[in-house]
């Protein structure tokens, strides 16, 4: 065996892009196993993947931390057998935070809680920000790059959403033209020097723990290269339906102020990446059509989409 492993049934906590377990070490200490999709990402991204969170982690952040197999590596590859596919396999430690809710589900939280939870996300970001432009990377370090191409190229990160099955030839044609309008609008945000580097890229609800005073930031499976005000837009685009959805958009934006710069102008950003955030949604079921509720999911991503390409053309007056 590759870890030192208790003698146990792992208990299955979440099968999407991976098959992610709770088990126990050696020493009766919880941990996960993650089972990677094969396919997904080959050896070396999920190498560079636990080498980044080892830095995180080392820089103050409560992230997971790599737990090495006996012969040290991070990450084992496991052979193909007749039931399974090859695939890749890691265990990283425990984090004990509670989920801070699901997508779709009103969080349960009072305005008060909200905006401290949301502050410390806020200020949680900012410190993977910065921690990550001191870190100096490994030579071979290979992440996903959510940039122009990564986002809206002609195979983006999460799939091509304008041509993906399911579609409507109106939702293609108009996914479509929107795709180029808003490459012409990235393509000058790419040299206007918005911030860029690495991002965690996935801070949802389910991504996010809360302690009784902290928060801790998990699954960093589709950590990468982007701006920074994607990783923002990012963990705000699943609250838009909160009825306090303001303060919860303030309390984040200052609480990354508290820990690094953002300009005004950087803010301004904000309605163009929740848009283009939201098309990498369509993108990403288009190519799982096997998920449950994919053609209800594909609907509600289009007409969100479609929503906020038309608050972004066409502002209200105020």
């Amino acid at each position: 065996m590759h870890w030192s492993l208790a003698d146990q049934m792992p208990e299955l906590l979440k099968f999407r892009e991976n098959a992610v377990f709770r088990i126990c070490l050696a020493g009766g200490e919880p941990a996960v196993l993650r089972l990677h999709r094969p396919g997904y990402h080959d050896m070396r991204a999920l190498a560079s993947e636990l080498e980044w969170m080892a830095a995180v982690r080392a820089g103050g952040l409560r992230v997971p931390a790599p737990i090495p197999a006996a012969d040290g590596r991070n990450v084992v590859a496991l052979p193909a057998t007749a039931f399974f596919a090859g695939q890749h396999a890691d265990v990283v430690t425990w984090m004990n935070g509670k989920e801070l809710g699901r997508s779709g589900v009103p969080l349960g939280h009072a305005p008060d809680r909200l905006e401290r939870i949301f502050g410390r996300l806020g200020e949680a970001m900012a410190e993977l920000h910065n921690i990550s432009d001191r870190w100096v990377a490994p030579c071979d370090f290979n992440r996903p790059t959510w940039d122009l191409g990564g986002l809206l190229g002609e195979q983006p990160v999460w799939g091509r959403f304008w041509d993906c099955p399911g579609l409507t030839r109106d939702q293609t044609t108009r996914l479509s033209a929107l795709r180029h309008r808003l490459a012409e609008r990235l393509a000058a945000v790419a040299h206007s020097g918005l911030d860029y580097g690495l991002i965690h890229a996935d801070l949802v609800r389910e991504n996010v723990l809360v302690g009784p005073d902290h928060v801790e930031l998990i699954d960093f499976d589709d950590a990468g290269y982007g701006w920074r005000m994607f990783d923002i837009a990012t963990a705000l685009l699943r609250n838009r339906g909160e009825a306090n959805f303001a303060l919860i958009q303030s309390a984040l934006l200052a609480g990354y102020r508290r820990k690094r710069p953002l300009a005004d102008k950087d803010v301004e950003m904000l309605p163009l990446f929740l848009l283009i955030r939201s098309l990498t949604y369509i993108g990403w079921i288009g190519a799982r059509p096997g998920t449950p509720d994919s053609h209800e999911r594909l609907t509600r991503y289009v007409a969100e989409a479609l929503e906020l390409a038309g608050m972004l053309e066409s502002p209200a007056v105020s």
